[in-house]
């Protein structure tokens, strides 16, 4: 019997799914509650729910190229909508780590420099935010949701099969309900990275279980609960030790680590005589941006002109100075805290460092973070 139609045995896998998609949720809720720093080092960039997000997708579009391929060497006339999907997700993948521009530091176009917030190689924060956020939610409702609910009316489902439309099964809907829910109500700061995650793992698992169900191999077919498990695992693992390989890296370029030091602290002069004379930059509120962002957003002038610009008589590059990018071709940062809500008064510039990846919490530079200190810790004007 094929597993797509062993209706008494689909309660194993969807309660698999289920059960993995909760533990996810509930371990980001239980960090946000009881351990915010450590949740907060956790969505970051390049860290292990990132990663694992990455390895989701990527292993995602490993089993659709392979579904694609079976379809091919079958001889069946409609395997474009695998080809598409294994598209889609290295899309997704690639995207999600910036198409390895942190990991491998080289300057993204100037095209990007300019448009993206982020400051860094890929398309989703070049478009609007609203535009971006409503393709997430299309995505989840569309492909998650409807999908798999229209592909259960029989007549709908047999023209489905003959144009080679391949439907999630219906018991990952939960799922994709969940994390568009959480996109809708976004319960805790960052919470997109988390639904990204859940949205990654719920293609993964869309895909094993067409694989499985259409002659996957014979000793994961009578076990496919087993398989979503194995495959949540191998994201989860793979993540890990992708976020863990990129803490422990070190450039060892001592060169590199006292230019950012030397461009640090002529930040740290130019946010200091803006303080002094009121002109962009204020401690009244907290935030926590880019330099180039903060430049644009403030109209800081001053940061164009003072002793950051002038290091370009001292060989700075010209691109990494007009948009204010360290030595690893990453984004300046400027972090301040305004002493409300029982943090600490405080404000800082730093770079991610030579593991190019953010160590430092709001009120702390740690790791390997490059840093200079404008404000120090409680110290009033």
């Amino acid at each position: 019997m094929a597993l797509g139609s062993s209706i008494g045995r689909a309660w194993r896998p969807a309660a698999a799914a289920n059960l993995l998609r909760l533990g996810v949720l509930a371990y980001m809720a239980v960090l946000h509650r009881y351990a915010p720093d450590f949740y907060y080092l956790s969505v970051q960039e390049d860290e292990y729910i990132e990663w694992a997000t990455y390895c989701a997708f990527a292993f995602a579009a490993a089993g659709w190229l392979a579904g694609a391929w079976r379809h091919r060497i079958q001889r069946q006339p409609h395997w474009w909508f695998a080809l598409a999907m294994t598209a889609f997700c290295v899309f997704v993948a690639g995207e999600e780590i910036s198409w390895g521009q942190r990991l491998l530091a080289y300057r993204p176009p100037v095209y990007f420099l300019e448009h993206n917030f982020q400051q860094e190689l890929n398309v989703h924060n070049v478009i609007s935010t609203d535009l971006r956020k409503l393709g997430l939610k299309c995505v989840l409702a569309g492909y998650g949701i409807a999908l798999p609910l229209i592909a259960a009316v029989g007549p709908i489902r047999r023209r489905l099969d003959r144009w080679g439309v391949v439907a999630p099964p219906a018991w990952l809907i939960p799922l994709f309900a969940a994390a568009l829910a959480a996109y809708v109500h976004y319960p805790w700061k960052y919470t997109g990275e988390i639904v990204e995650l859940m949205m990654g793992l719920g293609f993964l698992f869309a895909v094993a279980y067409h694989l499985l169900s259409t002659g996957g191999p014979s000793r994961w077919n009578h076990h496919p609960a087993m398989a979503l498990a194995a495959c949540w695992l191998a994201a989860v693992v793979f993540g890990g030790v992708n976020a863990w390989a990129g803490r422990v890296r070190r450039a060892g370029d001592p060169a590199r680590i006292a230019a950012a030091r030397v461009e640090l602290e002529a930040l740290r002069k130019d946010f200091q005589w803006m303080a002094r004379h009121h002109e962009g930059f204020s401690m009244s509120h907290s935030l926590h941006k880019r330099v180039y962002t903060y430049e644009v957003e403030h109209k800081a002038t001053h940061l164009r002109e003072g002793e950051f610009a002038a290091l370009r008589k001292r060989g700075l590059n010209e691109a990494r100075a007009e948009f204010f990018l360290d030595p690893w071709n990453l984004p300046y940062w400027i972090n301040v805290r305004s002493g409300r809500s029982g943090e600490p008064r405080m404000a800082f510039v730093y770079s991610f460092g030579p593991n190019r990846r953010r160590d430092s919490t709001y009120t702390e530079i740690r790791g390997d973070d490059l840093g200079a200190m404008i404000v120090p810790p409680h110290e009033r004007d």
